[in-house]
């Protein structure tokens, strides 16, 4: 296998992954992932296209994240693995997207409009 260059997004974060065959080595940022990502969790969710293939420990992945917090970045790692594995082969796909890893979630913050306290807040009313 080549290596495979794609992107994932979530929210505010922007992941870049590079994914050659190898030890399964994870870098994020030039830190292990286990320093990186304190919580257990955030960990399962990065390795969730892997584990759902059966390849984990197939491939040395390093990803470049900014923006957002650790959870966004965990997810737009996550898309952006998957979209690898897909590219390198198509026939993945539907089990990935039967788990709903393909998907970008969508879900971003609603932006302040003037004359509100936040994006849809009002000021309190006062009658008198």
């Amino acid at each position: 296998m080549a290596a495979t260059n794609t992107s994932g997004r979530r929210k505010t974060s922007v992941a870049r992954v590079y994914m050659q065959a190898g030890q399964g080595n994870i870098t994020i940022n030039n830190r292990d992932m286990k320093s990186y990502f304190a919580n257990e969790l955030l960990e399962n969710i990065v390795n969730q296209p892997l584990a759902t293939l059966e390849q984990v420990g197939q491939y040395d992945i390093k990803v470049n994240v900014s923006g957002g917090g650790i959870a966004g970045q965990a997810e737009a790692i996550r898309l952006a693995i998957a979209k690898a594995l897909v590219s390198d082969n198509a026939e993945v796909k539907s089990a990935l997207r039967k788990e709903g890893f393909v998907t970008r979630d969508p879900r971003m913050v609603e932006r302040k409009k003037f004359g509100k306290r936040k994006a849809r807040r009002s000021f309190q009313f006062s009658k008198r």
